[in-house]
């Protein structure tokens, strides 16, 4: 297509010109770009993640986005989040089955879930949380080797049209935003 043609043509329609009706210029973008190192597969962590940055020095938990530290456990957000505010507690213990965790590191971690909805409620004023652990590879684990519970806050039509049809997700607040929000709620 030559400069003149494209620019003859109606704003309405795509650089491809089989979208008649749906403009480039109208069309939203989504900007997520801490995605692309994860989607990439690069590990920006070596080794097991829920082993090193609770390791790291507490007086930089902001930048490693643990929100909390117990004795057995820790709550931190998932830097892939599905929604906004999207946590998890982790135990210290490098371990893969929970029916090997030990009682104490147990209690705290359904301890920690449980304060952590209350948080995300309060907080985020989250209608509902999907609370729950990916056990194993076959359970859908990212990291199978290291057991965690999710907590995914959830709102009254939070599932639209993009996370349906077009396979993605939209999270309207950067992780920093939302650890400040989150943060007193652990203090």
């Amino acid at each position: 297509m030559t400069a003149d043609a494209a620019e003859d043509r109606p704003a309405t329609a795509d650089a491809r010109g089989d979208q008649r009706g749906v403009g480039v210029d109208a069309m939203q973008r989504l900007w997520a770009p801490w995605r692309a190192a994860y989607l990439a597969g690069d590990d920006p962590v070596a080794g097991c993640p829920f082993c090193v940055i609770p390791a790291r020095d507490p007086a930089d938990d902001v930048h490693s986005l643990i929100l909390h530290r117990g004795t057995h456990a820790f709550v931190i957000f998932n830097a892939y989040p599905y929604n906004p505010g999207h946590l998890m507690v982790v135990p210290y213990v490098h371990e893969a089955d929970l029916e090997s965790l030990d009682d104490d590191a147990a209690a705290e971690v359904w301890a920690l879930g449980r304060r952590t909805v209350g948080v995300l409620k309060r907080s985020l004023h989250a209608d509902g949380v999907n609370l729950g652990m990916n056990l194993g590879r076959a359970g859908g684990a990212g990291i199978a080797e290291h057991l965690h519970l999710h907590a995914v806050p959830r709102w009254s039509g939070d599932t639209n049209f993009i996370s349906t049809i077009g396979a993605a997700r939209v999270l309207p607040q950067a992780l920093e935003e939302v650890y400040r929000a989150l943060e007193p709620g652990f203090r």
